[in-house]
């Protein structure tokens, strides 16, 4: 039985390789595709999906580290654990990933994991739209007509502190590099 699984194993590996030429060694190595953490489901595989993902996540891939918050978050293979999902959405969420971003924000919006927080989520989901999330344009709109005038002035307020930083840091980065002559 062995050696019928060697040799279809063989077979199948010979058809996706390209034929060699009569002069031509054949290669010793196959090149692979980097694996990247996918959304994690149910399966044979599962575990070592997720050990994949944890690796990366741990390594600053925010995709990983999104992943790895909705694993959490959706508590489908898992039991539902809203500190960790909320641990790797911010993770991913200061690397600009808009779709951690919109998790985050809604989970301070409802009060998932941590307390409401309307003014913070306002702020989240604002800057998930900048990033790209039409879905955060949208609950951003919503959650505005939730807040009250102050929680509304607070989180503009916090927005423009936020856009003057990073206007200054473009400014910095121009400065450290002068336009060159055309």
């Amino acid at each position: 039985m062995k050696a019928a699984y060697l040799t279809l194993s063989s077979l199948l590996l010979a058809l996706a390789l390209p034929p060699l030429h009569a002069d031509e060694e054949p290669p010793l190595l196959i090149e692979a595709a980097p694996r990247t953490c996918q959304p994690l489901q149910y399966g044979p595989l599962l575990a070592a999906e997720l050990e994949l993902c944890v690796r990366q996540a741990e390594l600053g891939h925010a995709n990983a580290q999104y992943q790895l918050g909705d694993y959490f978050y959706q508590g489908i293979l898992t039991e539902r654990n809203y500190s960790k999902a909320l641990h790797w959405f911010e993770q991913a969420s200061l690397q600009g990933h808009a779709d951690a971003q919109l998790r985050l924000g809604l989970m301070f919006a409802r009060g998932e994991g941590v307390s409401i927080n309307r003014p913070q989520a306002y702020v989240i989901l604002k800057m998930a739209a900048i990033n790209g999330s039409e879905d955060a344009f949208d609950a951003s709109d919503l959650l505005d007509g939730q807040m009250n005038t102050e929680e509304l002035q607070h989180a503009n307020d916090v927005l423009s502190h936020i856009f003057r930083r990073y206007l200054k840091h473009i400014q910095e980065q121009d400065a450290n590099f002068p336009a060159q002559p055309r």
